[in-house]
This record gives structure tokens, C-alpha cells and sequence, in this order.
């Protein structure tokens, strides 16, 4: 189960979005927004998806936190505790992030977390509807990967 603080909760049409990665390191808020844009051909904002930058250090995203706390774990269980110890001062200061429906291209980086991460993308908040979902490993220090949405 995703712990609320990871979840947004929206109406439909807007997408209902929860970030999960390797640990319970993420909340969903902040994150920077890149509108589409268009080479004023035929193709319109609509076609082009939007893309979301998200940087991952140490048990938390940049972009979705108050601050950056500069943890240094050294492995994914160092992390764990990490966040078993602060998660919950953390999470009041989290913001979620609503999305519309279409199309978006989420762009992870790891910045100096020397271990490797992934991430997993879902909705949340709708029973009776099938909402998109993306997940992916392999995000190494220092790298970069983009994750698809619809």
C-alpha cells in the first residue's frame, strides 16, 4: 500500500498521481514543469507531451521537499532508515503534484546517491478506472532516464 503522503487525489478527469521509488523517499509536488512547445507546423501543444524533471539525492527528491536535507546514505538501507527516522517532519511539508490528463514525460536524475534507484509511477484514486503507470531501474549515479506516461 502507498502511505497517503505519496498520493494526490483528484476528480476526473485530471490524473490522480503517486510516486513510488526504491524506498519511500518520494512525495509528489514541486516537480519543475516544462510546458510543450510547438515548431508551428501542424503538430499543436496537444500532441507534444510535457515533460517533468525530477532529481533524486539522498532519500528525497529536490524538487518535491521544502529543502534539501543533504542525507548521504551509503546504501538503499541506510536510506530506510533515513527516512524511518524523518519521515514524518518531512511529509507536512509535501505538496502534490495534479496533473491533467495527457501526455508526460517524467525525466529522473540521480545525483550523487551512490546505489542504484528506480523509480514507479502510478494513479491512485480511482477504482473503477485503469489509470497509466510506468516503472524503471537502472537509474545509476549520476544518470539519467525518462519515463513515459499516457
Amino acid at each position: 500500500m502507498i502511505p497517503s503522503f505519496l498520493r494526490t487525489r483528484t476528480a476526473y478527469p485530471q490524473r490522480t498521481v503517486a510516486f513510488w521509488a526504491t524506498l519511500l523517499v518520494l512525495s509528489s509536488a514541486g516537480c519543475t514543469q516544462n510546458a510543450p512547445t510547438s515548431s508551428g507546423g501542424n503538430e499543436t501543444s496537444a500532441s507534444a507531451p510535457t515533460t517533468i524533471s525530477l532529481t533524486q539525492t539522498g532519500c528525497q527528491f529536490l524538487e518535491t521537499e521544502d529543502k534539501d536535507y543533504e542525507y548521504q546514505p551509503t546504501d538503499a538501507e541506510a536510506c530506510k532508515q533515513i527516512n524511518t527516522d524523518t519521515l514524518s517532519q518531512r511529509e507536512s511539508e509535501f505538496k502534490p503534484l495534479t496533473l491533467q490528463a495527457g501526455d508526460y514525460i517524467f525525466k529522473v536524475t540521480n545525483q550523487d546517491v551512490p546505489y542504484e534507484l528506480g523509480f514507479y509511477l502510478r494513479g491512485a484514486g480511482a477504482k473503477s478506472l485503469t489509470l497509466p503507470k510506468v516503472s524503471g531501474g537502472g537509474l545509476t549515479e549520476g544518470t539519467t532516464q525518462e519515463y513515459r506516461i499516457t
